[in-house]
């Protein structure tokens, strides 16, 4: 029988062994790996299940702030280190913690839960939706038609490379003005910082990467990409390829000038862009947009509306109008039926006894939340039910923003 309790600081080396064994990694860690990784622990936070003497599930949240919609953040509980054993699975070890997690993060306020699903089939079942996605390009740089002399913007900007420590210094102000702008994007804490320059050490495999930021002409601080570099040759020719970790910009300008920096260097014939957003405009920041290959796409951010009336009432609209939205939720935290008043210059959401126009799931509210995904396209899965017609288009005209959402981290 496996008991499903709180982790305590006693129990932390071997939760950590439970967490390794269950994402199929060496179950021991070096003493600077879990010296390192106790840094997340937050008690309270951290859940597990044990049977005998011996963990066999683990499951972690922490407090984050997630953008909405026209850049106002909302309390998130991030639920992250979710696994189980395979010697436990189909015990409802993962629906016992999941439900103690989000019962503790309605009671804090917090308006949704989010995740990075591992695995696509397992956290629709709780709630959760997709709520933004990703996309990787491979560029041919050959291909791409730049330049070959090129040697910096044009633009009276400028780029240089810095280290990890500068990166401490100059990217989280950069990080916040970039993600009050981007719908989908979660907070970073120092420790992100820390760990992401390899000044705190998670993992024995850290690898050094390369650091650069562009500077506008008046020398602020636009953007900031980091980067690591293969050794590949081809006999006596260099083939290598750089592949990006993180870029984030806060004016078109930067962006571009970064892509272009990326595939100026020598001896770099392929650049890999790491996870972008599916409207990124890094294939037409090239002469040739086709010499960026997609060669990745999938769900990325999850997301598990907890409060409806606050999460709707957090993000803005371009449009007028109202709907009222009856939302289904099977683990009783946010269901109910809404009406939605909303305009440019705000909204209201109430609980209301009117007849509903739309019958969603919490899930499916998620997904449309951000503006992400269609209420049209959920209607014609069957996801959505019209309750009267023409209501799936109205909603959807109301929900759908400017841009895709994007979340630029994985946690």
């Amino acid at each position: 029988m496996s008991d499903v309790r709180t982790v305590t600081e006693a129990d932390f080396e071997d939760w950590q062994r439970a967490l390794a064994t269950g994402f199929t990694q060496p179950p021991v860690l070096a003493r600077e790996q879990l010296d390192a990784r106790r840094r997340l622990f937050e008690p309270g936070r951290s859940l597990g299940a044990v049977d005998g003497d011996r963990w066999v599930a683990t499951f972690r949240s922490f407090a984050q702030e997630l953008t909405t919609v026209g850049g106002g953040p909302v309390p998130a509980d991030a639920i992250s280190n979710v696994t189980v054993s395979p010697t436990h699975r189909r015990r409802g070890l993962l629906t016992q913690m999941m439900n103690r997690d989000l019962t503790a993060a309605k009671e804090r306020g917090d308006v949704v839960a989010t995740l990075i699903a591992a695995e696509y089939p397992i956290y629709g079942r709780y709630g959760f939706g997709p709520a933004t996605w990703s996309t990787q390009w491979t560029v041919e740089v050959p291909r791409a038609g730049l330049d070959p002399r090129w040697s910096g913007p044009g633009d009276g900007g400028r780029i240089d490379l810095v280290d990890g420590a500068d990166v401490r210094k100059l990217g989280p102000e950069l990080f916040e003005r970039f993600r009050r702008a981007q719908p989908g994007a979660v907070s970073r804490d120092e420790l992100w910082w820390q760990v992401n320059t390899g000044a705190v050490r998670m993992n024995a495999d850290w690898t050094e990467p390369f650091h650069a930021v562009y500077r506008s002409a008046s020398g602020e601080v636009e953007g900031l990409v980091t980067y690591v570099c293969d050794e590949t040759w081809a006999g006596k020719q260099p083939d290598q390829t750089a592949t990006v970790r993180k870029l984030v910009a806060t004016t078109a300008a930067a962006e571009r000038a970064l892509w272009h920096f990326l595939c100026s260097i020598d001896w770099i014939t392929k650049v890999k862009s790491g996870f972008r957003g599916p409207d990124d405009l890094l294939p037409l920041h090239l002469p040739d947009p086709r010499a960026a290959r997609i060669t990745g796409h999938g769900d990325w951010l999850w997301v598990r509306i907890l409060d409806v009336v606050r999460a709707l009432e957090a993000r803005t609209y371009e449009g007028s109008g109202s709907v009222v939205l009856e939302v289904v939720d099977g683990g009783g935290f946010a269901g109910g039926r809404f009406r939605l008043e909303a305009s440019p210059q705000g909204a209201s959401c109430v609980p209301t006894a009117e007849g509903a126009d739309l019958t969603l799931g919490v899930g499916e509210l998620a997904s449309v939340w951000l503006g992400g995904e269609s209420l049209l396209r959920l209607a014609a899965l069957g996801r959505v039910q019209e309750e009267r017609e023409g209501a799936a288009r109205k909603a959807d005209a109301l929900l759908r923003s400017t841009g895709r959402p994007w979340c630029p981290d994985i946690f």
